[in-house]
């Protein structure tokens, strides 16, 4: 693979990348079932990028509504190479202030409502997500954040709940004393799905608010978020452009993190088990392997 293909996943306050060239909507089909939407795939400084409002136009998904399998299967069958999420999100950090983006690294996963894996009876694998971003792509967002002038914090754990509903008291309280950056509803088990795809993955965490510990700050509320998302919108595009242009200087090498090729090792069903149905299921997110 030499060149790059950015799948985009834009999260709440973006649901469209300006500058886009021969942008058009279309619809992929997956076995997986519905996405949020459709995808707009065009170019941007001379790359191929592929963008998909996470909640859908208009914001009509909530986050356990999400069908998270379809949106990274058909990011897969748009020929994605690399996946950049930008999602709202709360701080809990008093230094990662509204308005901060935070390029995360870790994940906690607190979510309990949602399909988690491709893979399950049929066909079973364990991929590893002891580093579950990519270290090149994190790389270049947090540089590119950081060079528009947005206070940038490059690394951070990101704490994922279920919602909809934001934290207790109590809940924020723990969270911070777990040592996490932010807090969200929605990049797992994005994340997850992405490794199963072989899919690079990167999360600027656009801060919006403190959740609800710092006791000098009003716990938060949707107008609070919606005040700082237009503006954090505004910055999420901009970096989108300088993230393109960085690939536009070289072609795509392979993953330093071998995440292109971590399903090499991680199916262990015989293949004289393997299901034929899921077998067809998974022919765009593993089928590199599966067909091998």
């Amino acid at each position: 693979m030499t060149r790059w293909t950015l799948g985009i996943i834009g999260g709440s306050g973006l649901y469209q990348v300006p500058g886009i060239e021969g942008g058009r909507w279309e619809s992929i089909a997956s076995p997986w079932g519905v996405p949020s939407d459709q995808v707009y795939r065009g170019k941007l400084n001379g790359i191929d990028v592929v963008f998909l409002p996470r909640h859908g136009r208009g914001h009509r998904l909530g986050p356990t509504q999400l069908n998270y399998r379809a949106n990274i299967d058909v990011l897969k069958r748009a020929g994605c190479t690399d996946i950049l999420s930008l999602s709202a999100c709360g701080s809990l950090n008093e230094e990662m202030a509204p308005g901060d983006f935070v390029v995360v690294d870790q994940f906690i996963d607190r979510t309990f409502a949602r399909e988690k894996s491709f893979f399950g009876e049929g066909v079973v694998a364990h991929v590893s997500m002891a580093h579950p971003v990519s270290s090149r792509l994190a790389g270049m967002a947090a540089e590119e954040s950081a060079a528009l002038g947005v206070r940038t914090h490059k690394g951070g754990t990101y704490l994922a709940m279920e919602g909809p509903q934001f934290s207790s008291l109590a809940e924020s309280k723990l969270y911070r004393s777990w040592g996490c950056a932010v807090i969200g509803m929605t990049n797992m088990p994005e994340a997850k799905l992405a490794r199963e795809a072989e899919l690079p993955y990167a999360t600027v965490a656009m801060v919006t608010d403190y959740d609800c510990w710092h006791e000098e700050v009003a716990a938060v509320s949707v107008s609070d978020v919606l005040k700082v998302l237009h503006g954090n919108a505004q910055k999420a595009a901009a970096l989108v452009s300088r993230v393109t242009l960085r690939m536009a200087a070289g072609p795509r090498t392979p993953d330093p993190d071998a995440i292109d090729t971590c399903l090499d090792h991680a199916i262990i069903t015989d293949r004289e088990h393997r299901d034929p149905a899921l077998l067809a299921r998974l022919d765009a997110v593993a089928g590199r392997v599966l067909r091998a």
